[in-house]
């Protein structure tokens, strides 16, 4: 959920955004339409005064990347470059310009160029170009990112959430950080609460001292005490050494508490006597330590219901709850799912060195229109495996069939009017389950009566799945489904899919035709 989000407007592609700078119009058109063949969206401006003011409005935050020609007659580009240095130091730059030669690069380098080219550039040249330069800039906000949250300095400015639930959630975190006042965090698992947690901490004047968790519900029940309050050496048996309590520890800085629920209630009493005395008892100590720490607690249950039930004390609920921040399930705020999706996407890509560079449309639609019951967490793993498993420009539909199947969704291909195929969506009960559809990626198990399916049937279908899969390359799905290209030709036949004609030719274009084409 952190780092620089690629944020879009309604109706525009998800891809990430490149601002083409160029003050032939000539140039920006070709430049323009190569940028759209690689899949990108590409946005246009006449010169470095208009790209400036395009970069450092609102509009700007969309842009991934910019391709900025040198010589222009209003701003020239080494100009832009140091104008935009001054203010960001992460957009990566792409210098273009008929004036090849060692002097040209070499400044445009040290002006802060990610990459220089001699135009005319080949269309494969600026695309290697520009996905280097965009695994370069995502790597660079991950290690930006990483130090800041290391150095407990992470802002609220570093989290993706655009829509009006988590506006709602950073102004109040805001607010809050301005005080050292006691912060409840309610959420379900994998909203993101330590990262709100984390943010709070960064804007606040404790930037940069200890941030300490600790899960209270995986603590064993006969540590519980020593981890929080600490112990001294010989005071229980195992204690060879004098231990500092997560409290001692998080001295100066912030302790969050995470599944404060979960903590017995005899540690409650000891937890609210810290809270409020600003002291902690270490086991077999003989007095008590002064320590100067802010508490952030959070729980993905209802506290208050507990309280009433007796299962948590209600001093030391009203204790914790003086500023509570409820953040909102994934969900009830489906517009942040395109941002996070994509900075996922493009993370992901660069650390696997995939070639993935963003999410088509139909499977965005797909993306937003899952409930996700693991919030950001399970997006985060989703893609993750999606863009493992991916050997396009994008992830498509057929690239989230868990998803899919958990809507109760057979993904199907359909032959477009070019030749190509695109993703549908159809629902999995309007679909014969022996009928020969075009293959696609989701399967039933039961049928339209809701009984299950034939073990025959099945394989029928996840035969016909993996020859559309792999563009009928046969040796590529016997491989992919674990079993020999003999087997595989024996399979066809035994289960009607070879239209009854021998498939043990040398090519492999004849059988899978005959079975897509069913």
């Amino acid at each position: 959920m952190v780092g620089a989000a690629f944020t879009v407007p309604n109706g525009v592609s998800r891809m990430p955004q490149i601002l083409v700078v160029d003050d032939d119009p000539v140039q920006r058109r070709l430049l323009e339409t190569v940028v759209a063949k690689l899949g990108y969206a590409a946005l246009t401006a006449p010169g470095g005064g208009p790209a400036l003011d395009l970069i450092l409005s609102p509009r700007g935050d969309s842009v991934a990347l910019m391709l900025l020609d040198l010589i222009m007659p209003d701003v020239d580009g080494i100009e832009v470059l140091t104008k935009l240095r001054a203010v960001n130091q992460e957009l990566p730059v792409i210098v273009l310009t008929a004036k090849g030669g060692i002097d040209a690069a070499v400044e445009a380098m040290r002006a802060g160029a990610n990459d220089f080219l001699v135009k005319p550039a080949s269309p494969e040249r600026i695309r290697v170009s520009i996905q280097n330069a965009l695994k370069l800039g995502v790597l660079s906000g991950e290690v930006t990112r990483l130090k800041k949250k290391r150095e407990n300095r992470l802002v609220f400015d570093d989290l993706i959430g655009k829509s009006a639930a988590m506006r709602q959630v950073m102004r109040l975190g805001q607010r809050a950080a301005q005080s050292n006042i006691p912060i409840l965090i309610e959420g379900e698992s994998g909203v993101g609460k330590e990262l709100i947690a984390r943010a709070i901490q960064g804007s606040s004047d404790r930037a940069g001292k200890p941030f300490v968790t600790v899960n209270c519900g995986a603590i064993p029940e006969n540590l519980v005490e020593s981890i929080l309050f600490g112990h001294e050496r010989g005071s229980f048996t195992g204690a060879t050494d004098k231990h500092l309590g997560k409290f001692q520890e998080a001295d100066t800085g912030t302790l969050f508490l995470d599944e404060v629920g979960e903590l017995r209630l005899d540690m409650q009493v000891k937890l609210l006597r810290a809270l409020q005395e600003g002291e902690v008892d270490p086991v077999g100590a003989k007095r008590s330590l002064k320590v100067d720490v802010r508490i952030i607690s959070a729980t993905n249950s209802d506290l208050a219901e507990k309280t009433r039930e007796g299962l948590f004390r209600e001093d030391l609920y009203y204790r914790l709850n003086v500023f509570p921040v409820f953040i909102p399930p994934l969900r009830e705020r489906r517009e942040d799912i395109p941002a996070l999706a994509q900075y996922f996407v493009t993370r992901f890509a660069s650390e696997e060195n995939k070639q993935v560079s963003g999410v088509t449309p139909d499977a965005m639609q797909l993306l937003e229109s899952y409930s996700w019951p693991g919030n950001v967490r399970q997006l985060e793993n989703t893609v993750f495996r999606a863009v493992v498993l991916c050997d396009a420009d994008a992830l498509d539909v057929t690239d989230f069939p868990q998803i899919a199947n958990a809507m109760g969704l057979t993904i199907q291909e359909r032959k477009a009017s070019l030749g190509s195929f695109g993703a549908s969506l159809v629902p999995a009960q309007q679909t014969s389950p022996a009928a020969k559809a075009p293959p696609g990626f989701g399967l039933s198990a039961t049928d339209l009566g809701g009984h299950m399916r034939r073990l025959e049937e099945i394989e029928a279908e996840v035969i016909r799945l993996a020859i559309a899969r792999y563009d009928g390359r046969m040796s590529e799905v016997a491989r992919r489904l674990g079993i020999g290209r003999s087997t595989l030709y024996r399979k066809l036949k035994d289960l009607g899919l070879d239209d009854g004609n021998e498939a043990t030719g040398s090519t492999d274009d004849t059988p899978a035709a005959k079975v897509a084409s069913g």
